[in-house]
């Protein structure tokens, strides 16, 4: 990938009027898969806001304002922070995920070190792929039980199903169907459907809007540190780690840079380290750069990195709008849950693609050993250890997939 001047690829950003409209586009491009993670781990939406706000000016002022990005809720923790909340609770969770933004600094500044043969060597598809799988389907059932009503005392089985169904309906509709900027808000197009329906069915309690305060400071949450948790979710950062690399050559086919290059993979890893870790001290989810944003990048030729500056203002000002929070936190649980069953299995898929493109055997004894324990210790509720110290869930199968793949002989096509 070859760098072209900035003046072919970087049009100038045109007047303040269109800018903020351009910005303000883009947040709403990525406002209904950044609300989501919040919304399913039990974190707070407006804190979240803030967060993929701060954390993009954060990634902006490490990698000197060159790549137009968004940074915002990380899919790829959203089961592990289920399982971590449910376990140790939100504040050592908090604590759990400011550790795995540090393993981002660790990884980025080896990069910077030794370049990143190190890191495809360390973590081959046969190793990533199935552990972004355990990902996705580690707490399928969950997303089952949302959406059959199984979480919501007031809404029963039948109208769980309509609501959840419907909400499934139209996200898939507009992901495979919409054209333009409609294809790539089919999680806010599906979300405010059910909404909708159940606004409609009555099954909405609209006294959290009502009680809430037009202008009001998130609920920050401050970490706190336990093993447990820290061993449970730094693991979890290897995976996304990997995927930070593909999502810098997307978005540098996009504007035709090369970002790994310049700023450097080192900068941009950084970058998204920090954020996430700045993220977790204020209680929000982790930070990563967002596919819908791209798309946006795509479709609008909006080039240029100050217009991300923008957006990132405008979801940080928008954090201290109360009632905001408040309606998103009014979503009825089967609404989420029909999103959930595609989102988790999506997340699946992303997984055994990259198991696909690898175009290794995966009836190869040692393929099939690595894969094979990767999915069972991180789906079958396999754990290690006791008390502060057990390892389990995602990364557990990290760990195990790492372990194998280094000490396994390799043959003779993987050298």
């Amino acid at each position: 990938m070859t760098e072209r001047p900035a003046s072919s690829t970087a049009p100038t950003v045109g007047s303040p009027l269109r800018t903020l409209i351009v910005g303000a586009q883009m947040l709403f491009v990525a406002f209904g898969s950044l609300v989501l993670v919040p919304l399913l781990t039990g974190l707070d939406p407006n804190v979240a806001l803030f967060t993929a706000g701060l954390g993009t000016l954060v990634f902006h002022a490490v990698t000197r304002n060159s790549v137009p990005v968004f940074l915002a809720s990380s899919f790829a923790f959203i089961a592990p922070i289920q399982g971590s909340v449910a376990s140790f609770g939100v504040s050592a969770t908090l604590g759990g995920l400011l550790a795995a933004g540090l393993v981002y600094v660790v990884i980025s500044q080896i990069v910077r070190l030794k370049g990143t043969v190190w890191l495809h060597y360390l973590l081959p598809p046969v190793v990533v792929g199935p552990v972004i799988m355990v990902i996705g389907l580690a707490l399928a059932p969950v997303a089952v039980d949302m959406a059959t009503g199984g979480t919501s005392d007031a809404i029963g089985y039948g109208r769980a199903m309509v609501l959840s169904m419907a909400s499934l309906l139209v996200t898939l509709v507009l992901a495979v169907f919409g054209r333009g900027l409609i294809r790539l808000i089919p999680i806010l197009g599906g979300i405010a459907t059910g909404y909708a329906l159940a606004a409609l069915m009555g099954v909405v309690d609209y006294t959290p809007v009502k009680e809430a305060a037009w202008l009001a400071l998130p609920e920050f949450v401050t970490p706190s540190f336990h093993w447990a948790a820290v061993l449970f979710m730094i693991p979890v950062a290897i995976a996304p780690a990997v995927e930070h690399i593909g999502d810098m050559i997307a978005i540098g086919s996009v504007t035709r840079r090369n970002y790994l290059e310049k700023p450097g993979l080192h900068r941009t890893l950084l970058g998204d380290g920090l954020a996430t870790s700045v993220a977790a001290l204020f209680g929000g989810p982790p930070n990563t750069t967002y596919s819908e944003v791209t798309g946006a990048v795509t479709l609008t030729r909006a080039f240029n990195p100050r217009i991300m500056v923008v957006t990132a203002v405008i979801a940080v000002l928008l954090s201290f709008l109360g009632k905001l929070g408040a309606v998103l936190q009014t979503i009825p649980g089967p609404v989420m849950g029909g999103i959930m069953t595609l989102l988790f299995g999506s997340i699946a898929v992303v997984g055994m693609n990259t198991l696909v493109r690898a175009g290794k055997p995966l009836t190869a004894p040692r393929n099939l050993v690595v894969v094979s324990l990767i999915l069972v210790f991180g789906i079958g509720g396999m754990q290690l250890g006791g008390g502060q110290f057990t390892l389990q869930g995602v990364g557990l199968a990290a760990l195990v997939g790492i372990l194998l793949n280094a000490i396994l002989p390799r043959a003779e096509e993987d050298e």
